[in-house]
């Protein structure tokens, strides 16, 4: 039993707990920058960044789209790195049907929106 304890010990001193608390978010918005007044992104495996905020509307973390400029597949790379954040519903302008497909997949819903990233949270909440 000591032995567990301590093992449960060292796990938990190896993650970091923001890296947790990141795996609380639920929905990611692609965003055109780093902060909730930032516009919604017209494509969304293209956007600078994804703004994940958690199911009270909160913004937990901005992390930069690291798979923005990749040639082909980009859309599926975003669902493996959001759905790894714990995102569960992704708003953006437009989706491409590879990326639809991925987040048909991962069981994570979409939606196409238009104007601020918190209006777009605020509406995915409400639905």
């Amino acid at each position: 039993m000591k032995r567990s304890a301590a093992l449960l010990v060292l796990v938990l001193l190896a993650f970091p707990l923001a890296a947790l608390a990141a795996g609380s978010a639920s929905i990611g918005v692609a965003a055109e920058g780093k902060d909730p007044s930032s516009r919604v992104s017209g494509v969304a495996a293209r956007a600078p960044y994804f703004l994940l905020f958690d199911g009270k509307g909160t913004l937990v973390e901005a992390v930069a789209n690291p798979h923005k400029d990749v040639r082909g597949g980009a859309g599926t790379q975003v669902v493996d790195l959001l759905a790894g954040k714990g995102v569960k519903a992704v708003v953006a302008g437009e989706f491409g049907p590879r990326m639809i497909d991925a987040m048909k997949g991962r069981g994570m819903r979409y939606l196409t929106f238009q104007g601020s990233a918190t209006d777009a949270v605020k509406t995915a909440l409400a639905k």
